[in-house]
């Protein structure tokens, strides 16, 4: 762990800072501020709604209607459905294509998902994550978080299998074993295992005994048939028909006619909501958009390899570094605890988006931390991500002493024994102790 004074730029308390440990979510600041810095906080995803073709007087489209994904992770997420925008985006595509005049394709509408490459997810997640809602990766029509919802009904008897009684959005071809038991323990210890590859799908473990509908949530790693499903179905409604086929593949650019260009929350409020609730999925876009913004295509190791050099540039990760995706959920990551501070020091006295980093975390109270007291923690005086899986528990942020010193700290736990719970309360009146 490390604690530096920001105005001194001298070490208040360290313990092996220069040691490499799992970050868990605390990998995120390392995203986030790399994303800031070379995105800028104003920067906006786009998603492109248009036609390759001739566009006719009677509104005939001969031709194909082409949507461009522009890997905006916020379409339809629960995280930003008060705009309208993001969260009716299919209705307001239809809309934008009518207005342009069309009412029948004579071809076939066409996902163009070419900004990023096909991984589905990075190649060091486990097996029992990529099937859950927190494993879900980034794709080109990232839509609705990429997460399904699965409905049970659970038996009052302990130990019963339960049954499904609801799956929405609905997956074609979508195969699900359920082998999911009542418990008396009170809470979702339910978990999906399958390939990001293929639609079937095992769900192991317990939910609570007695429940009518108990909801669980799975990850999507193909949105881009559910937004071509939701779309087809809305242009019907509202009365344009296509004569073709969904097609999935790249379009020739130089010949797309825009209709409509979606774009996302700013840079600076969609890392807000990753920090604040630590959404693994806006991390992985953040990474693959790098890239894309870069070198023309969005790849994960490339985009690893530009945060990277990004930060070497400012004289920070100098030191062996191991990133292996954006968000903290892999196990190969390694950072140590003086190059999170380093990182951190940065964003705060040298970043022009200083403050967009800093509103980004999370008060005692809220977010992440919801579990720590805002009474010992009032208003900013804790500013801190956290990050947690099994037997790794870390902090990082900004901590107000009494006498009104700033001070910049990582704090990293790894392969503890005992329980997590009293860890985390260990670590909250340390920081209290800080405090005083």
């Amino acid at each position: 762990m490390q604690f530096i004074d920001l105005e001194s730029g001298l070490s208040v308390f360290e313990y092996n800072p220069g040691k490499l440990m799992i970050p868990a979510s605390t990998l995120k600041t390392v995203t986030s501020a790399a994303a800031l810095e070379m995105l800028g906080a104003g920067y906006r995803f786009k998603t492109q709604i248009g036609y390759v073709g001739e566009l006719k007087e009677n509104n005939e489209l001969n031709g194909d209607l082409v949507i461009i994904g522009g890997g905006d992770p916020t379409l339809g997420s629960v995280y930003f459905n008060n705009s309208e925008s993001n969260y009716n985006f299919i209705n307001i595509w239809v809309q934008k294509i009518k207005v342009a005049g069309i009412r029948q394709i004579q071809g076939d509408i066409i996902f163009d998902s070419s900004i990023y490459d096909s991984e589905k997810v990075p190649s060091t997640w486990i097996w029992g994550d990529i099937g859950n809602y927190y494993g879900a990766g980034a794709n080109a029509f990232t839509c609705y978080d990429n997460l399904f919802r699965i409905t049970f009904k659970s038996p009052e008897k302990v130990g019963e299998l339960t049954n499904i009684i609801s799956i929405y959005p609905e997956i074609d071809g979508m195969e699900i074993t359920n082998e999911v038991t009542s418990s008396e323990n009170n809470s979702d210890n339910a978990y999906v295992f399958g390939s990001p590859f293929d639609k079937k799908r095992a769900i192991r473990g317990t939910i609570p005994k007695g429940r009518n509908a108990f909801i669980i949530k799975a990850a999507v790693h193909h949105p881009e048939e559910i937004i071509a499903s939701e779309l087809k179905a809305q242009l019907a409604k509202e009365g344009v028909f296509f004569m073709g086929e969904i097609q999935f593949w790249k379009t020739d650019k130089s010949k797309f006619n825009a209709v409509y260009i979606q774009e996302s929350p700013t840079l600076a409020e969609i890392v807000k909501v990753l920090n604040y609730e630590s959404v693994n999925l806006f991390a992985e876009h953040l990474v693959k958009q790098i890239a894309a913004e870069k070198t023309g295509i969005g790849n994960r190791e490339k985009g690893i390899e530009l945060i990277i050099e990004f930060w070497k540039s400012k004289g920070i990760l100098e030191d062996d570094f191991f990133m292996e995706d954006g968000s903290g959920l892999s196990h190969f990551n390694a950072i140590s605890p003086n190059q999170i501070t380093s990182i951190l020091i940065y964003m705060i006295k040298k970043s022009s988006e200083n403050e967009a980093f800093f509103n980004s975390l999370p008060n005692a109270g809220s977010g992440t931390l919801s579990g720590f007291s805002s009474e010992l923690f009032p208003g900013n005086t804790l500013k801190a991500k956290s990050g947690s899986m099994s037997r790794v528990r870390c902090y990082a942020g900004f901590l107000q002493t009494n006498s009104g010193k700033e001070i910049a700290f990582s704090i990293m736990f790894n392969q503890f024994s005992g329980s997590s719970s009293k860890l985390t309360k260990e670590i909250e009146n340390l920081l209290f102790e800080f405090r005083k």
